[in-house]
């Protein structure tokens, strides 16, 4: 836990970005409507069909205030592994080392890169990142369960129908709140865990 903790309490450096990713799906639902007639509303089933899951991965910079996602339909070591490429080659192609903080997920993982590309592919992916896990049963301390929260809240909360609903709504809302510069306050610091957390550290006597 301090680890990750003391990783946001670094200073902003655009060489060594600190980048937090994290995933959530959501099951696409079409609602049966009853057409109205002649002096009735139109009325809405309590039945509905189920249109499959869409998975979302969730890629932060909190410092910066910058946020991309990435919805694929499978959400397996192949995806994650793509998703790191995608954060080293195309977002941060000049960063000397990207510092990842993702939680203990069985896929969160190098042997995913090699699942994916060639030995020598996912070597050179592997040495872009400098890896920071949060604890089992801690992923709260990765930020980008916060973006997560938030994007649920502004444009997944009500169903979504279909796939082309479902991106048109994930990146208008990662487009807007990437224009309004919206940044996470993190406040919780390793001096805080040491006296909120006291029971979770080892007691020497």
């Amino acid at each position: 836990m301090e680890d990750v903790l003391d990783v946001y309490q670094r200073p902003y450096d655009p060489l060594k970005p600190v980048i937090c990713i994290d995933e959530t799906n959501k099951q696409l639902i079409e609602q049966k409507r009853m057409p109205c007639e002649p002096g009735k509303p139109e009325k809405v089933d309590y039945e509905y069909e189920r249109n499959g899951v869409l998975n979302v991965f969730m890629i932060s910079e909190p410092l910066k205030g910058n946020r991309e996602t990435v919805i694929s339909e499978t959400r397996n070591a192949i995806d994650f592994a793509g998703v790191l490429k995608y954060t080293a080659d195309i977002l941060y192609p000049t960063a000397e080392k990207i510092v990842l903080v993702t939680d203990n997920l069985n896929i969160h993982e190098t042997a995913s890169l090699y699942k994916a590309f060639p030995p020598e592919e996912a070597h050179r992916l592997s040495n872009r990142f400098e890896w920071h896990f949060t604890p089992k049963h801690g992923s709260w301390l990765n930020m980008a369960e916060i973006e997560i929260g938030v994007m649920c809240r502004q444009a997944l909360s009500k169903p979504i129908a279909d796939v082309k609903t479902f991106k048109k709504q994930v990146e208008s809302w990662t487009m807007n709140r990437n224009s309004e510069g919206s940044k996470i306050n993190w406040q919780f610091t390793t001096a805080d865990a040491r006296i909120k957390l006291k029971r979770l550290y080892p007691t020497i006597l």
